[in-house]
Order: structure tokens, then C-alpha cells, then sequence
């Protein structure tokens, strides 16, 4: 008789058979518990300007060890990284990296400017074992962790990580439950994430839109956006980031430049630090 155990690493909450992947394919389910398949499984590594995450307004000019496994807990059509976010083990190579291995290899770096480790890429908190571990050992050796990621995590994930993180983006990928649910996730869980990093003392946060047509490209959801982020802190940096083709969506338009402007505008009535990317 087969089993199956429920997942709590997102909110997809995956009841998974024994044996077999969740929706993230990094994550199985193994003797009645799921556990992290991905964990120092890297499929990306480099040496990244910390801009480049992006984050704007944390220790500029300085450099981060960026590095990536496999798979994702949502299903963007217009995802930029497909290869290795909608793969699973037997779909890429990669190479394993243990926590002390990534933090010296950090510190080897040292330099070249490089501050801390960025966990990007795919979605890192499908394996926040891995980020959990090696963040602790990062800031034993006085290394910073930055966190790139759709936000798409369970209350109890982000109790085992946040007080890791020293600075973060998310990806805020609209403003509306339905245009979640067509992406695969769940937009409460999102801004739940995004307020709990806002309220940490010792990390830094920027929020980023990528401007999607037909997704994300209207005035009314940035303007929520921009009120509802102002309200948190309207200090925080906000980036609206230009679409180009990528994916499912590889025959679409690229937003038009115009738009761009006019929705930073629009963001500027309620944030003090807005920026463009892509243009």
C-alpha cells in the first residue's frame, strides 16, 4: 500500500505519493515524509554585481556567490529561467554543493568584492533547508544572505529562514488573486512574505513587478501596489521591470517603453524610490 505525505514547504500544500515529486519538482516524498530532493543540488553558480538581483540600494559596487538548483512552486508563462525552474533532477545537470563548500567558496572571493551569497535563480525557498543551512554558516563567517524569490512560501518556511536574510527581492508578480491563480500561486502568501521581511530590523527589501501585458501593465494594479507597499514603507525600492518574449510567451510583444514611464508615474504617487529596468 502506497502513502503519501503533505508538503508544507508553500502554499501549494502538495500531498505527495511515496515515491514521487511535489509541484516544485525538488521536493519528494520519501517513507511517508517529503523531504528537500534539490537540497545542494546546484545547477548555477556565479560571481554577480549585487545590482544585477536586483537590489538598487544594499552595499553597491560589491559582489554576491549567486547560485541556483531546480524547480519552482508556481508556473509563469513568461518565466525567464524555464530551463532550470521548470526542470527536475533528470532534466539538467548539476552538481552537488554542501553548505561549507558554498560559504568557502564565498570567502574565496572575498577579493573581488564579493560580500555574501544570493540564493536565485530558481525559487530557493522550495529548498529552504539548504538556504537555512548555509545561511548559518554564512553569518558565522560574517557573509550576508540575499534572497531572490517569488515570495511563495508557508508561514512555518519563513519562520525557519527570515532572521537569515539581510536583504531580499521579491517578485511581485501582479496585484490580483485571479491573475495568481493563473500563474500557479497565491498572492496572500506573497504579501505575507513581503511583510515580514519589511518588519525585519536587519534586512533590507525591494519589491520588483515584471510589467507583463494583459497581466500586469494597468495603472489600477500599480497604483494598489504602490499604496499598499507605501504603506508597509514608502521607502522601499520598487523596480518595474520591461517583459521581453521568454517561454510560453516567446511570440508576445515586449512592453512598450511608454508604459513603463507612465506606470513609474503612476508608482511615484505613492513610493519615493521607483526605477526602471529593461527600458
Amino acid at each position: 500500500m502506497r502513502t503519501s505525505a503533505t508538503c508544507t514547504a508553500c502554499p501549494q500544500t502538495c500531498m505527495v505519493e511515496d515515491g514521487q515529486l511535489g509541484y516544485c519538482r525538488s521536493r519528494r516524498s520519501i517513507d511517508g515524509k517529503v523531504k528537500p530532493e534539490g537540497y545542494g543540488r546546484i545547477t548555477s553558480l556565479a560571481l554577480d554585481p549585487i545590482e544585477k538581483k536586483p537590489l538598487a540600494r544594499y552595499m553597491p559596487g560589491t559582489t554576491v556567490l549567486s547560485l541556483g538548483s531546480y524547480g519552482c512552486n508556481m508556473d509563469c508563462p513568461f518565466c525567464q529561467n524555464a530551463s532550470i525552474a521548470h526542470a527536475a533532477a533528470d532534466d539538467i545537470g548539476w552538481r552537488a554543493m554542501q553548505p561549507q563548500e558554498v560559504v568557502y567558496t564565498a570567502l574565496s572571493l572575498r577579493d573581488r568584492r564579493c560580500v555574501g551569497i544570493a540564493y536565485t535563480y530558481n525559487e530557493p525557498l522550495v529548498n529552504w533547508e539548504f538556504l537555512r543551512d548555509t545561511g548559518q554558516l554564512a553569518h558565522e563567517a560574517g557573509l550576508v544572505n540575499v534572497l531572490v524569490s517569488n515570495g511563495m512560501a508557508t508561514t512555518r518556511t519563513l519562520a525557519k529562514v527570515v532572521k537569515l536574510i539581510d536583504a531580499a527581492n521579491i517578485d511581485l508578480k501582479c496585484f490580483t488573486e485571479e491573475g495568481y491563480l493563473r500563474l500557479g500561486g497565491n498572492l496572500r502568501a506573497v504579501k505575507y512574505t513581503i511583510e515580514r521581511l519589511a518588519e525585519q530590523p536587519n534586512c533590507h527589501l525591494e519589491v520588483t513587478t515584471l510589467v507583463v501585458p494583459g497581466l500586469s501593465d494597468d495603472e489600477t494594479q500599480i497604483d494598489a501596489i504602490a499604496r499598499w507597499l507605501a504603506e508597509l514603507d514608502p521607502s522601499i525600492p520598487y523596480h518595474l521591470t520591461r517583459f521581453f518574449p521568454r517561454h510560453r510567451m516567446a511570440h508576445a510583444e515586449p512592453t512598450p517603453v511608454r508604459t513603463l514611464y507612465e506606470l513609474a508615474e503612476v508608482a511615484r504617487r505613492h513610493l519615493d524610490d521607483v526605477m526602471l529596468g529593461n527600458v
